[in-house]
């Protein structure tokens, strides 16, 4: 017995299986699955340790379709209670001639909430640009209104100056 207060079991009677032993239970194995494909055992561990094969074996397009056609089985309780969990998101798998389609060529992709402001913005911009051009805006009808007074003040003062020009040039040859 060791003098400490607490034992420690770890380190006794290890049993290791031998490397024939273990090649004799997977042989065994081989056979019980090749009898159950013959035989078409419908027991559920059939199922199950065909799965594991084909999971960690080369994966055959069979067992997705499985997991399409028939949902999950419930465990325990939550068979018979229909509870749908918001945060639970089941995984569809695409397949690829759907993702292309999808995509599409003819729609637009989604803009974000920026984006389409920003789009909106240059459409108003290019908008009343176009408008004001063509007169049609307040302010385009007040800059307008200037001008023409700006231009009757320089016309106004152009006829001003040929008239004094004039008077000069009257002036000196009356003496």
């Amino acid at each position: 017995m060791p003098r400490g207060k607490y034992t420690n079991h770890k380190g006794r009677n290890r049993k290791f299986t031998s490397p024939e032993e273990l090649e004799e239970q997977r042989k065994q194995e081989e056979l019980k699955q090749k009898w159950r494909k013959e035989h078409g055992g419908d027991d559920e561990s059939s199922s199950e340790a065909e799965s594991g094969d084909n999971k960690s074996g080369s994966g055959s397009s069979d067992e997705s379709d499985s997991d399409e056609d028939h949902p999950t089985k419930a465990k325990g309780v939550s068979g018979l209670i229909e509870v749908e969990n918001p945060n639970r998101v089941v995984k569809k798998n695409k397949k690829l001639a759907n993702l292309n389609t999808s995509l599409g060529e003819g729609e637009k992709p989604q803009l974000s909430r920026r984006e389409r402001e920003e789009i909106e913005r240059a459409r108003a911009a290019a908008a009343y640009q176009k408008a004001h051009a063509e007169g049609k805006t307040e302010q385009a009808r007040a800059d307008l209104a200037r001008l023409a007074i700006i231009r009757q003040q320089r016309e106004e003062a152009a006829k001003k100056r040929e008239a004094d020009k004039k008077a000069k040039d009257e002036g000196p040859k009356k003496r």
